[in-house]
């Protein structure tokens, strides 16, 4: 595979529809309600309603995924936590504790765990999938984090896992020490920023560790100087959580699922499958705004408006799942909102 090929990515259509969307836009404005009073919300209902081409939003079989792999970039000091603790959370997760299992079990979410390139070797489990690309990747300041091989591998394993899931809608997850450095050097050269724009604490860094973070990443990527195309840069800076991420994210797409994505990890990911093919942005809600520095350069880059802004940078798909009750209640006022017209209420008067 050269620098320059393609990987095969499934077909995504746009969601774009003029009658359909003025149809939607419609049925939003004739509830009870001043137009455009709900906010984010309206824009969400819409969005929604031109994924599932329909006016009758409905969600079925929510599920879960999160993907976890480590970084040969740890070894650079990059984390206030040590390599094993992607290990030791996998573990945690598959044992009910983590944060997102908290969430999961809350919203209804069935949950997955994939393997794709943990360093270590995990027991079986019925919520493992395991698709371990190796254990870890490269250290990416001494050369590409991957192959070009490896990385068409990850998008497809990620393709794969989404196609074995029941539903329509699917939100994505991570766990990796030292993710954040991938994804702050795919922001940067995928969004053409400088590093010192878009580095930011991780896992909790001090203003020491972060400078060094800064001067280790600056260094990573003049390596890579000359790597451009999407796929290379993937190949080049990123984790295997990551590309099987934006992977799942380009399948979810192709079968025309609602796609949660969380915060600036899974942002990363959603960045590299916008590159490889813009149209998913179509299918993309993005859940909440993270702490973590970059993330709402990403999300400018990508001119999309998060539903939430906690403060949060825990990852896992926890903002995802904080979100969901948003989307509940988008499809719910869709249904179950009277019209003017249905409820006897006077519209606004013309003048």
């Amino acid at each position: 595979m050269t620098a320059h090929t393609t990987p095969c990515l499934p077909e995504i259509e746009a969601t774009a529809d003029n009658a359909l969307a003025a149809r939607l836009q419609h049925k939003i404005d004739q509830k009870t309600k001043p137009q455009g009073a709900l906010g984010q919300l309206e824009r969400l209902a819409l969005q929604i309603g031109m994924i599932q081409r329909s006016d009758s939003l409905r969600f079925e079989a929510p599920q879960m995924v999160v993907f976890a792999a480590d970084h040969g970039i740890a070894a650079e000091g990059v984390s206030a936590f040590p390599q094993a603790v992607t290990l030791q959370m996998v573990g945690n997760m598959l044992a009910g504790g983590a944060a997102i299992n908290v969430f999961a079990r809350q919203h209804g979410f069935a949950l997955q765990v994939v393997d794709a390139g943990v360093a270590a070797e995990l027991a079986d489990h019925p919520q493992l999938l395991k698709r371990k690309i190796a254990a870890g990747t490269h250290n990416l300041c001494a050369g590409p984090a991957m192959s070009l091989a490896q990385a068409d591998q990850a998008l497809q394993a990620g393709m794969d896992v989404v196609r074995g899931l029941p539903g329509n809608v699917v939100a994505f997850g991570e766990m990796g020490i030292a993710n954040t450095s991938a994804a702050t050097l795919l922001l940067a050269r995928l969004a053409g920023l400088p590093v010192s724009d878009v580095v930011g604490r991780g896992t909790g860094l001090d203003d020491a560790q972060l400078a060094h973070k800064q001067t280790v990443l600056t260094r990573a990527l003049a390596r890579h100087a000359d790597v451009r195309e999407p796929l290379a840069v993937l190949a080049a800076l990123g984790g295997f959580e990551i590309a099987m991420m934006a992977g799942a994210m380009l399948q979810a797409a192709s079968e025309r699922r609602v796609v949660l994505v969380d915060g600036f990890i899974a942002g990363a990911a959603a960045l590299v499958a916008c590159a490889l093919a813009p149209q998913v942005l179509d299918y993309l809600v993005f859940c909440h705004r993270s702490a973590e520095r970059g993330h709402h350069l990403l999300l400018a880059h990508l001119q999309a408006t998060p539903l939430l802004d906690l403060d949060m940078r825990l990852g896992e798909g926890t903002g995802a799942l904080l979100a969901w009750p948003l989307l509940q209640s988008a499809a719910l006022f869709m249904a179950e909102m009277a019209s003017f017209e249905s409820a006897g209420v006077s519209g606004k008067a013309d003048t």
